[in-house]
This record gives C-alpha cells, structure tokens and sequence, in this order.
C-alpha cells in the first residue's frame, strides 16, 4: 500500500462506531440480549397483570424470585436452541441471517414461546421448593402463565417490528445523507450521520445493513476529518469503497 493510501486510510479512523464483518456469533449475541430483555419484560408485566391485588414491592421480591441465574441461563440456552431449529426449519445454511422476516419465522419455527414456558415452569417450581413464594401464589401463577407468554409474545412482536422499522429509517437516512453529500451540505449531512448512528444501536447486524452504513461512515469520517472538503482524489473515493 502507498505512502497515500496509508495517510487516507488513517483519515478514515477505521472502526470508529464497530461497524466490522458481520458473523454469527454477534448476530446471536445481540438475540440473546434482546429476546432476554424482552422475555424479562414480559414476565414483569405478566406477573403485574396476574397478582393485581399485591402490592408493588411483593410483585417486585415475586419476580426476582422467578428471575434467577438458572432462569436467565435456561432462557440463553432455550434462545440458541430456537436458533439452530428454527434456522433449519426455514433452510438457512449461511448461518447468518440476512433479514429481520427470516428472524422472525426462525423464532416462530424454533418453537421459542413453548421453550420459555418450560424455563418459567421451572422458575416457577424452583421458587415455590425454595419458599421464596408460597403455594398460593405458584397456582396462580400457573394457572395465569398464557397471560405471561402472551405478554411476551406480543413484547417479541413489537421488538422485531420495531427492529423492522429502524431499519426503514438508517435507509431513509442514508438516502437523505446521499443527497446532502450530492449539494456539499456537510451540516445536514452530519444531522442524518448521528441518526443512523442511533438506529444502528437498535438492529441487530445484517450484513446489507452494515455494509451500507460502513460505506457511508468512511466516506462521511474522510470529509470531515479533512475539515469538510469535498475534493477527494480518485484514490480517496476507490480506498473508501474497498474499506467497506
């Protein structure tokens, strides 16, 4: 590589914003955090729905009392197993998911509300054996636990649509960057930069998603570390693409 390719390609402060190849593994990662945020969730909101008449600090001491280390660890485990299921149900081979839609049918394929239903059984269990909660309070909740997963349910909905829509929104933004980088408004360019930035936080990596977005990041971090000067050289421009 040149003298100058070295100078551009320091310009360009590469992964700055951890925008790297996407694999597997973060892609499971980040489902694992979500999908456990949300089942969590759900639990707490199922829970509040179930026990209306208990106050708010025993409803707090109830779910803390389901929501253990062994919860939390069946549910990572339950997650990864819907994966590779519902993976291969829907005939995903890569490994990666390249859609928010094949998200969405592996976890419905991978059987994911069935499997949580058994990790809150035994959550369930566990803290009745523990004395944590009282036999009353476990019939309850067993009686009640489809209001539970269908709150979860509808929480995992609204995550991947949500998901769906950020996602709508970095190409609405990337389209408006395109267009702010046609007129050299490097200002507007800068407003639509941080907006993709914040809805990136919000997605799990797709390969097209990121790919488009790194593109676009080093392109944007050349300009502005060059005190917004749009006069890039041929080599510049080439570097920029082929660092995506």
């Amino acid at each position: 590589m040149s003298g100058n390719s070295l100078a551009i390609e320091n310009n360009i402060d590469l992964g700055k914003n951890n925008l790297n190849t996407v694999t597997y593994e973060k892609q499971k990662s980040f489902l694992e955090s979500s999908l456990g945020q949300v089942i969590n969730g759900g639990v707490d909101l199922g829970l509040r729905a179930l026990l209306p008449d208990i106050i708010e600090d025993q409803v707090i001491d109830i779910k803390n009392s389901i929501l253990t280390d062994g919860f939390s660890a069946g549910i990572k485990t339950a997650i990864n197993s819907v994966l590779d299921l519902g993976k291969s149900a829907i005939g995903i081979f890569t490994g990666k998911f390249e859609n928010m839609s094949q998200v969405k049918n592996t976890i419905k394929k991978g059987g994911l509300i069935d499997s949580v239903s058994d990790v809150l059984n035994w959550g369930i269990n566990k803290s009745q054996e523990k004395g944590l909660i009282n036999e009353q309070t476990a019939t309850i909740i067993q009686k009640g636990k489809n209001t539970i997963l269908n709150t979860i349910n509808n929480n995992i909905e609204n995550n991947l649509t949500s998901q769906m829509e950020s996602i709508e929104k970095i190409d609405r933004y990337i389209s408006n960057w395109n267009t702010f980088y046609h007129d050299q408004d490097f200002s507007n360019m800068e407003k639509q930069y941080k907006k993709i930035e914040k809805e990136l936080s919000n997605v799990m990596p797709l390969e097209n998603v990121i790919t488009k977005a790194r593109k676009l990041e080093n392109l944007h971090t050349l300009i502005k570390n060059k005190g917004g000067d749009f006069n890039l050289s041929k080599e510049e421009l080439e570097l920029a693409n082929k660092l995506v």
